[in-house]
Parts: structure tokens; C-alpha cells; sequence
């Protein structure tokens, strides 16, 4: 099949929506399908207002039915809800095409946290857009059950994997670094909607380290100079610190799954969040995990958790069963529609 995915998220970015689609393409591709992505790369743009590093298409709607129309998809996967998922959306419903929606970020929370917005506009608006999808993927059932009593329908799922060759735990015995032990660690965007600061302000022992890029991270270096702040790692740079690290601390309340709770997992490091959706639904009940309303009382816990159980609850996740699943949700187009 000829599947054609539309993403406002697209490399140069580094975040969770880019790892999946990125790693879904390669699975879909090994299972023997053609896929293309049309992001951003593709077209003039300009910085998204309060977070510059990520780039925005410029009325990319002429050219993107151009560059779909040439590719001549069987089926068609509008994965974010930017300026290049809207003219997806729009070209689909003017040339009648079927087509899959996903539902990766609580875009409302994010934008309340940003710019004050009320969430019931922001909803309305993702219902307006997510409407004529004929599936609406979510990657949990706590978000799958909170879309539908906004309104949602056609809410379909689709999980995440986890590479487990890359992130592995580390070897019995002393560690052969200088840190301050215990090492409590958070990995991912240095941003307002990932609620870092929540993680920074924790009175706990040890050492507090910060991998990843963002809008906040200058300001938060200098107003933190206690914490270890990295940067961007990839690859086994960043398995590297996952295994030296002591705890996993996920202090976001407004993600749909959290990839990094399975690379933490994967790596043997027990997690410490909120008990917010993502977290309850990956780590609820389980002995990998203490989830707490107070965070510094789940980091605390989570010291004390098995990080031999880790590897294993992270192994129920594969990519190849995201892929599978993603897969089993498009919508063919049918050569009338066309």
C-alpha cells in the first residue's frame, strides 16, 4: 500500500510525535509498503509563535495537494492538526478521500498553558477537525474515554513501542560516573506544558538531570545552576544516561503516553509521575512505577521499586505492533473517490 502521512511534526524537531512517525514509516517500510511524509521540510516557513524552534508551513495548501496528488496514495494519515494537517484536511473533503486523524498531544491543555486559552473553545475546535476523520487514533483508553465525553466518535487505538536493543539497563555493580548519587532524571522538552519546573523546585538528594532542548532552557540553566543540563541526546548518548540514572521523574500533565516512560523502562529505571493519563495508563498497578499527587513523594518511592520489573513491563511494548496497528486503522482509497 501507498500511504501517505501529513505532519506538521517532522525532523529537523525532536520529539515524541517525529520519533513515532519516524519509526512507524521504517517498520511500515520493512513490512513491504511504500510511505512518504510530507512535513514541514518541504515548504517556506516560519518560527511558531513563544516556541520558534518549531517551524510552521507557510499556505503550504497548492503544493501539498501537488506533491499528494503526485504520490498517488491509497491511503492518507493526517497525524497533526497544524497548517499542513488543515490543508490535508481540506484538499480530503473537497476531492471527497477518506482519511485517519491521531490525537498525539492534549493540544487544549497545551495551549491554556501557554496562552490562557479556555479549554472548551479549544476542544470545540479540535472536534471541528478531528470530525470527518473516519478514525481518530489515540494511543490510550484513558484518552480515548476523555475524547468521547467531549464528543468525539470514531476514536480508534493505537499504542507506541519501544526500541529494546537501544535502551538496555545497565550491569550490576557500582556505576563509573561522578554523579552525586541518587541520579533522578527527566528527559524530553524543556517547555512550560511539560510542567518541568515542577521536577526542578523537588527538595530530593542526590542529583537532578535535564536532557533536552526547548523555549525554557536558558532561563531554567540559569535559574537552576544545581541541575545538570545536557541538551539534546540521541542514540546511545542518550541510553547512555537513562542507564546511569537512579529514577525516571515525568512531571507532565498533559501528555497522551510518554515515549520516554518506556525508554526509561526499558533501561531498568523505575518512574516517579503524577497520576494523570499516560502515566496511569502505562504505569497504573503496576511495580514499576509510583504515581503520587505529590511528586516528591512518588521520586522517594520509586527509589525503592525493582529495576529488574522495569525491563520487563517495557517489553510488552513493540514497534512492529504500532506499526501493525496503524496499519489496520487507514482507510483505503478507493479508486471511485479518487
Amino acid at each position: 500500500m501507498r500511504i501517505a502521512i501529513v505532519s506538521d511534526a517532522w525532523f529537523p524537531q525532536v520529539n515524541g510525535v517525529v520519533r513515532t512517525l519516524d519509526t512507524v514509516r521504517a517498520e511500515l517500510v520493512a513490512m513491504g509498503h511504500i510511505v512518504e511524509v510530507f512535513g514541514p521540510d518541504r515548504f517556506t516557513t516560519i518560527p511558531c509563535p513563544t516556541y520558534p524552534e518549531i517551524r510552521l508551513a507557510l499556505f503550504p495548501g497548492r503544493r501539498l495537494e501537488h506533491l499528494i496528488r503526485g504520490f498517488a496514495p491509497d491511503a492518507i494519515h493526517i497525524a497533526t492538526e497544524g497548517p499542513l494537517g488543515g490543508a490535508a484536511r481540506r484538499m480530503c473533503l473537497r476531492r471527497k478521500l477518506p482519511f485517519t486523524t491521531a490525537y498525539h498531544t492534549r493540544f487544549p491543555e497545551y495551549v491554556r498553558a501557554r496562552m490562557f486559552f479556555p479549554l472548551a473553545w479549544t476542544y470545540a475546535i479540535m472536534r471541528r477537525f478531528h470530525g470527518p476523520s473516519r478514525a481518530i487514533m489515540v494511543s490510550t483508553e484513558t484518552i480515548r474515554a476523555d475524547l468521547a465525553a467531549r464528543g468525539f466518535k470514531n476514536i480508534v487505538a493505537w499504542t507506541r513501542g519501544v526500541d529494546l536493543d537501544l535502551f538496555t539497563p545497565r550491569e550490576p555493580g557500582p556505576t563509573p560516573d561522578d554523579a552525586k548519587r541518587p541520579v533522578f532524571l527527566y528527559v524530553g522538552r524543556v517547555a512550560v506544558e511539560k510542567n518541568i519546573k515542577a521536577f526542578l523546585e523537588l527538595d530530593l538528594p542526590g542529583e537532578k538531570w535535564v536532557v533536552g532542548g526547548g523555549p525554557m532552557l536558558d532561563k531554567l540553566e540559569a535559574r537552576y545552576p544545581d541541575v545538570r543540563f545536557t541538551g539534546h541526546k540521541h542514540g546511545e548518548e542518550l541510553a547512555a544516561l537513562y542507564r546511569a540514572a537512579d529514577v525516571f521523574v515525568f512531571p507532565s500533565r498533559t501528555d497522551t503516553f510518554g515515549l520516554v516512560l518506556l525508554e526509561a523502562l526499558a533501561s531498568g529505571l523505575p518512574v516517579a509521575a503524577y497520576p494523570v493519563p499516560g502515566p496511569l495508563d502505562v504505569l497504573g498497578g503496576t511495580p514499576v512505577a509510583a504515581l503520587d499527587t505529590d511528586l516528591r513523594a512518588a521520586a522517594l518511592s520509586a527509589l525503592t521499586l525493582d529495576r529488574s520489573q522495569c525491563r520487563v513491563h517495557a517489553t510488552r511494548y513493540s514497534w512492529r505492533r504500532t506499526a501493525e496497528m496503524f496499519f489496520s486503522n487507514l482507510v483505503p482509497i478507493t479508486r471511485a473517490a479518487e
